[in-house]
Parts: structure tokens; C-alpha cells; sequence
């Protein structure tokens, strides 16, 4: 029994400590870099992955803002009886004369809801699908990434970090959401 055991770790071929080796596979044994200048560009192609990763997490962040204040805005209750406003303007013997008009071209007795609650949104398909591809295409990155990190290859490593530095150096100050703000 622990003859087979040991003949099935040794034939492992993942390494338990980082290695320095410039002929190490990534993602299939068809991209393996075989002189110093392709292990180079497969490095810049791990910079450059992680930088598209934070990139992706900020257009997340970005589009999910947009999404809330849209359905903010979407929220419009007709209020009877109240004056509008430009009824407002003319009965006040201080304001100049001035009109307001919607968008339609016609004044409209609404009023803004926004009240803040801790409920999810409600399920829309021109919001949902478009959450859900960039959430698949982040965790792809993110399993591409951790991939490599996996090979224990130094070069990869330092490739996925300094990728994930320069982008939270480019996009990080998109990803930071205030909840407060709405």
C-alpha cells in the first residue's frame, strides 16, 4: 500500500515550492516557453491578464452604480392635489416669471421616491444578463490567473501581482462604492 502511494506522489508532477524554471507550462503543455524571450512575453501576458481583471471588477462596480441609480429614477409616484411647481412659481409675488416643462413637453404632477431599503432590486433581464456575463468573464480571469499562480513558477507570480498593482493603480478608485451614497 505505501509502495503505490509513493509511486502516485512521485508521479505527480505539480511542485509544492517555487521554482525560477523558464520552460514552465501554462494553461496546456502547448504553451511552454522554450528560450527566455517567450517566457518574458508569457509574463507580460500575466501582467496584462490581471491588469484586464481589475479592469473588468471596475466595470462591474461602474455598471452596478448606473443600474441602482437607474432603478432609483424609475421610481415615480403621481401625488393628487399637491400644486406643482410652476404653480408654486406663479403664486409667489418674489419669483419671475417662469414655467417647467418634462421632457414630454408638459408639466407633470410627480415627485421622486427614493427610499432607501435593503431589499434587492427586482429581477430585470436588461440588468440581470449583463451582471451575470461580466461575473462569468471575471471569474474566468480570476481562475486563469490562479492557475497560474499555481504552477509555483516565480516569474508567473510576480507577473499576477504586479498586473493586479497596475491595474488597482488604474481603475481601483472606480471599484470603491459608497453605499451611503444613495
Amino acid at each position: 500500500m505505501s509502495t503505490s502511494s509513493s509511486m502516485s506522489m512521485s508521479s505527480m508532477s505539480m511542485s509544492m515550492v517555487f521554482t525560477n524554471s523558464h520552460d514552465t507550462p501554462l494553461f496546456s503543455s502547448q504553451w511552454t516557453p522554450s528560450s527566455s524571450g517567450t517566457y518574458a512575453g508569457t509574463c507580460i501576458f500575466l501582467i496584462i491578464l490581471a491588469i484586464i481583471g481589475r479592469c473588468l471588477v471596475a466595470l462591474k462596480a461602474l455598471m452596478e452604480r448606473r443600474w441602482l441609480d437607474a432603478h432609483l429614477k424609475r421610481r415615480y409616484v403621481a401625488i393628487a392635489g399637491k400644486s406643482t411647481e410652476a404653480g408654486r412659481i406663479e403664486a409667489d409675488p418674489d419669483a419671475k416669471v417662469a414655467s417647467l416643462v418634462t421632457a414630454q413637453g408638459v408639466e407633470e404632477k410627480v415627485k421622486v421616491v427614493r427610499k432607501l431599503s435593503h431589499q434587492p432590486l427586482p429581477w430585470r433581464f436588461s440588468v440581470d444578463l449583463p451582471r451575470a456575463i461580466m461575473y462569468l468573464f471575471i471569474t474566468g480571469v480570476s481562475y486563469l490567473l490562479m492557475l497560474a499562480v499555481m504552477t509555483m513558477n516565480v516569474g508567473y507570480f510576480c507577473s499576477v501581482l504586479a498586473g493586479a498593482f497596475l491595474g488597482e493603480l488604474a481603475v481601483g478608485r472606480f471599484i470603491q462604492w459608497n453605499d451611503h451614497d444613495h
